[in-house]
């Protein structure tokens, strides 16, 4: 805990700072970091100063400078965010791990909408199925965020928020080509022409990719497993007056995949095909001190693994209704209140019966209030009743105090309860169990975050103990029979510290620190203290951009990862094989020139030092490699 006790020494030393200066660069406090708006902290914009949480942004900007990576690849780079698989083949599962929480207890969204995948194991959704070039901005709340997303969001949410339309009408192209016989085209049109909104994004993916199994021993050699990805989006708004507007969205893909037969194993005949589909129409009315918003989702996903003789042919629906209404009453209360309702089916058929057929549904209403004390003091307030058709009723609440002295420092402290409810497939396959309940905690969470010399450098510091009970896991429910349990507590906690430095404007640096570790109790009279599994204890990244010229910008990203436990199943001795997987760091490069008002070439190089790695016991991780490109802009 030495490292913990010289964070916070370290932290509180930038308190005094920045206390020590508010007076001098008050004038600065309209472009502070803290003034940038965000909307996923509170389901309505919101300035990060007036909101008790920490919020990352990743803007447009940073996107258009990471032409040749995928979103998991992109995500990789934030702190506190661990993106297992993300440096593999890209027809590999990529895991979410936000501060230190397993993949299903980050929830995902696409503009707001929560996405799941009833066809899976634990429901949570896949990150390579959403493709970059329809990005316009991601905002990562953490901490448990239950109270206003509802189930998932324990350790907090990943809001991916697509093009729109906004500005001129703008035509763009890419072609990018790179190593392992990787090759991407993207074409797209955005903007906004009268009362019309419309952003249409088409790309194309393949790769021949790398074997995903490692091998054994060196004698053997893995056939390489390709990738192909399909991506459609499209957004349509139509302005009715000019405070009433109805939208309408479509996200599309289609994955094909080789696969192998797990940790060391290949397998030349293995495939899968998943198609995903999230549509989504809605309407918002814009009130004089708040908005309206009300809108219906549907998104199906369908995953067929193809193993001659043997497969599996899943497909999952989620219908979702919500409406959300949020209103300024005056300068010190503002109000968030929502109703929401969710339907859950799922139709997975396979080759060794029982097929599943199953569905459930959740309703859930939920208010936040939040108080506006002065220039100083702020608030929120917030309750979620949820009622679920397997398992009944939960609540779920939300405490969370902050200070901004001059738009430069935010202290808060966060005291949130979260849930996550069993899956379809947890509950009534052949492995399920109706006696699960849902997984529940409660996370306390403090820090602080702010800016200094006139927004050149920028902080934040947060410390988390998050203690969740009932955690849904496989063990054995009676002495004949295996499935899914309810594990007694797991407790984990946690410090991440972030630093930026802009001096000017052509020179940004952010660096970053996080921790975390956790405790399970399995029993009433076992306690295991483990560092998570495939989760490092300690990571640390960097990264350092320079515009060279108004056309030529660069940029490094170095991240290291400490050592973590992983396992897999050794079928031929029939027993569960724990490895220390080695700590290790990467490092990138990245390159864009921009030829003239419509042409930029991009060169992005990651694991330069081609290091040697494994994110998962059995799989392997790509060395040095490359992708390259053009991208046009016509306006």
């Amino acid at each position: 805990m030495k490292k913990t006790k010289i964070l916070v020494v370290a932290g509180l030393g930038l308190v005094q700072l920045s206390l020590s200066n508010a007076n001098l660069f008050a004038q600065t406090k309209d472009s502070t970091y803290l003034s940038e708006v965000v909307v996923t902290a509170s389901r309505s914009p919101k300035r990060i100063g007036d909101i008790g949480k920490i919020v990352k942004v990743i803007s447009a900007e940073e996107i258009a400078r990471a032409q040749g990576r995928s979103l998991p690849e992109l995500l990789n780079t934030v702190s506190g965010l661990t993106i297992g698989g993300s440096g593999s083949n890209p027809g590999n599962v990529q895991s979410v791990f936000l501060r230190g929480a397993s993949t299903p207890n980050t929830l995902m969204l696409i503009d707001g909408i929560a996405v799941n995948d009833a066809s899976g194991i634990s429901g949570e959704y896949n990150l390579s199925a959403i493709d970059i070039s329809q990005i316009e901005r991601i905002e990562i709340l953490k901490g448990a965020s239950s109270t206003l997303y509802g189930s998932d969001a324990v350790a907090g949410v990943i809001n991916i928020i697509t093009k729109k339309g906004d500005g001129k009408l703008t035509a763009n192209a890419l072609l990018s080509a790179g190593s392992y016989e990787t090759y991407k085209a993207s074409v797209g049109l955005s903007g906004q022409i009268d009362k019309t909104k419309i952003a249409l994004n088409l790309s194309n993916l393949d790769s021949r990719g790398i074997s995903s199994a490692e091998l054994a021993n060196g004698t053997d050699k893995f056939e390489k497993d390709g990738f192909k990805q399909l991506s459609f989006g499209l957004n349509l708004s139509q302005y009715i007056t000019d405070n009433f507007s109805i939208n309408a969205g479509l996200q599309a893909n289609q994955n094909n995949a080789d696969l192998d037969g797990g940790a060391f194993k290949d397998d030349t005949n293995y495939t899968y095909n998943k198609t995903a589909i999230l549509a989504s129409v809605g309407a918002k009315l814009n009130l004089r001190k708040g908005e309206l918003n009300v809108f219906f989702s549907q998104n199906q996903v369908k995953n067929v693994f193809d193993n001659y003789p043997s497969f599996t042919n899943n497909k999952g629906d989620i219908s979702n209704v919500e409406g959300v209404f949020s209103y300024q009453f005056n300068n010190v209360i503002g109000l968030t209140s929502g109703v929401n309702y969710k339907f859950t089916k799922t139709d997975q058929k396979s080759s060794y019966p029982p097929d599943l057929i199953a569905d459930n549904h959740i309703t859930s209403v939920y208010t936040s209030l939040f108080f506006k004390g002065g220039n100083i003091f702020r608030m929120e307030l917030g309750g979620r009743y949820n009622n679920h058709s397997q398992y009944g009723d939960n609540f779920t609440y939300t405490v969370n105090p902050s200070i901004l002295i001059n738009q430069q420092l935010k202290y808060y402290i966060n005291i949130s309860s979260a849930y996550r409810v069993p899956s379809l497939y947890q509950l009534y396959s052949a492995y399920g169990n109706l006696a699960l309940t849902p997984e529940t905690s409660k996370t306390y969470e403090t820090g602080f975050e702010g800016d200094l010399f006139e927004n050149k450098l920028t902080y934040t510091v947060s410390g988390f103990i998050r203690k969740g009970k009932n955690v849904i896991d496989f063990g054995q429910i009676s002495p004949t029979a295996y499935g899914y349990i309810n594990q007694n507590t797991q407790n984990d906690k946690g410090v991440e510290v972030e630093l930026g430095f802009k001096p000017n404007h052509k020179l940004n640096i952010n660096a970053w620190y996080a921790f975390v570790k956790g405790k399970v109790k399995t029993s009433d009279t076992t306690e295991a203290t483990f560092n998570l599994f495939r989760r490092p204890k300690n990571s640390v990244g960097a990264n350092i951009g320079y515009a060279f010229t108004e056309k030529f910008y660069a940029s490094l990203t170095g991240r290291w990862n400490d050592s973590r436990i992983d396992q897999y199943y050794d079928d031929t001795n029939f027993s569960t094989v724990s490895v220390n997987l080695k700590k290790y760091s990467t490092v990138d490069a990245y390159l864009q020139f921009k030829a003239n008002k419509n042409l930029s070439l991009f060169a992005d190089v990651k694991n330069i030092f081609d290091t040697d790695y494994n994110d998962f016991v059995g799989y392997t991780a790509k060395g040095i490699n490359f992708n390259a490109g053009l991208s046009f802009t016509f306006r």
